[in-house]
């Protein structure tokens, strides 16, 4: 049994090494596309679509996605469901951590917005939402909001995660983010979800389905 144990062990953390580096390898790749997204970005652009991509962005930062969290959590309160009160709560946890981490390192990067003219990219800790483009918030948090659920049970959770996809793709068409901004944030979010889903929702696929 203990050496059961020791193999199960040690294939985990080979797995986790894995995701690692696909993690950190991704994120590279996306740091090399950055200047070919903006190009076909800019190529690609449309007053029609540009106005529904900011309305996508306005509505995708965190308090929308608080607010529906706390809606579904009244109504799971009402129809007296424990499991998904759990899981709503988790999910509006998760947004939260994922936002508050995406916000540190933001103003701590100080990474100018692609719509600011300047040679210094990176300028180091600066509040100023110009400089606070790396990662992104909106995205971050909707990541982690939608893959808690996914976690709780991808066969509700998985058609939700085209929203935060809606969300970077937003971000990064009115030129408020790069797509390492995004990639990142994204990281972040799923990694927010993880932990969340760790702490609050053990083994939650045989509690639901």
């Amino acid at each position: 049994m203990k050496h059961k144990r020791e193999i199960q062990t040690i294939g985990t953390s080979r797995w986790w090494y894995v995701v690692f580096f696909g993690a950190a390898l991704l994120l590279l790749a996306s740091f090399y596309f950055d200047g070919a997204t903006q190009v076909w970005i800019a190529q690609h652009q449309n007053t029609g679509v540009r106005n529904f991509m900011r309305g996508v962005s306005r509505l995708g930062d965190w308090p929308a996605h608080v607010a529906l969290g706390l809606a579904a959590l009244v109504l799971a309160y009402w129809r007296r469901s424990k499991k998904w009160m759990r899981i709503f709560a988790a999910m509006i946890l998760a947004c939260a951590l994922a936002g508050a981490a995406a916000r540190v390192i933001k103003i701590s990067t100080g990474r100018a917005r692609p719509s600011v003219q300047t040679e210094a990219e990176w300028t180091g800790p600066r509040f100023s939402p110009r400089y606070n483009a790396f990662p992104s918030g909106h995205t971050a948090a909707s990541t982690a909001f939608f893959a808690t659920l996914v976690l709780a049970s991808w066969r509700i959770g998985l058609g939700f995660l085209v929203i935060p996809l809606l969300i970077a793709f937003s971000r990064m068409y009115i030129a408020a983010h790069y797509l390492s901004d995004v990639v990142c944030a994204s990281l972040i979010g799923l990694l927010a979800a993880y932990l969340i889903a760790c702490w609050m929702l053990r083994n939650p696929q045989s509690e639901i389905n």
